[in-house]
């Protein structure tokens, strides 16, 4: 498995960095696409790192928010054939904030009936792939975590605490266990992490890479992130975009070589 940074906060050499995140993954003989970042850098990085986009088989938005989604009308534009996975359950109806306060942090308007045709929404644990799953949210109570983060879904004239039901991981089955990817990891690692095994039990896990929404955490709440990832079993994570400067130093003073952070341009081997 080969992995590419196309979109994340951090830039490299002539790479620009947005608040955002898109990841190219080569496996098996094909080629994925995780979220679309917060503009259409990803495709400028790709075609200076040499990556062509109309090649890729197959697209997955991890949730319905802007910093993974507002790629996706140039992503259809620059690939004809690939079907784009989207959760069932992801509407453009995302907000940060609540009542007059609110802003639009949704996906495009108008992007998921425009492209109603190239979108696939399976529900529940789905292979979309051979040895390639998407993982959806089975854990009860995560609008707790919506609201102490401030984020909301719309529902008519209501503001609701996001329940991220509409966030899912993208899972590979390697021969060295699983590779788990969460964009934001909204509901917590740990939560990610037991989700996924309840899904392959008995399955071992290689890395888990993604954001791990800490950038508005205490250095106290990191630490805890820390143990809870610890206690979990996780050997190997791979982050950046919204775990953010001081929280991954907090991180890496507790977790050492176990976790490593991912810039525009980076290419993981697994």
């Amino acid at each position: 498995m080969r992995i590419t940074v196309l979109s994340d906060n951090i830039g490299y050499g002539s790479l620009k960095g947005e608040w955002g995140l898109s990841f190219h993954i080569e496996f098996n003989g094909k080629k994925y696409l995780l979220d679309t970042g917060g503009s259409e850098l990803f495709l400028t990085n790709a075609a200076e790192l040499g990556i062509d986009i109309s090649e890729v088989d197959c697209a997955v938005l991890s949730h319905a928010h802007y910093d993974h989604s507002l790629g996706m009308e140039a992503f259809f534009r620059d690939n004809s054939r690939a079907d784009f996975f989207v959760s069932p359950n992801a509407r453009e109806n995302c907000y940060g904030g609540i009542g007059p306060f609110s802003r639009y942090i949704g996906i495009p308007k108008g992007v998921l009936s425009s492209y109603r045709d190239r979108i696939k929404s399976p529900s529940g644990v789905a292979e979309i792939d051979k040895d390639v799953f998407v993982v959806p949210h089975s854990s009860d109570g995560l609008s707790r975590t919506g609201r102490k983060a401030h984020l909301y879904v719309r529902r008519g004239w209501r503001y609701l605490p996001d329940d991220f039901s509409h966030e899912q991981s993208l899972v590979f089955r390697t021969e060295g266990g699983l590779v788990i990817f969460n964009s934001c990891s909204h509901s917590g690692a740990e939560v990610v992490m037991e989700e996924v095994g309840r899904a392959f039990p008995g399955e071992s896990v290689k890395a888990y890479i993604g954001g791990l929404h800490l950038f508005r955490m205490s250095e106290r709440e990191v630490r805890e992130v820390a143990d809870r990832i610890r206690k979990s079993g996780l050997t190997r994570v791979i982050t950046g975009h919204c775990t953010g400067d001081k929280a991954f130093a907090v991180l890496k003073s507790s977790l050492d070589d176990t976790v490593d952070r991912f810039h525009c341009g980076m290419v993981i081997d697994l």
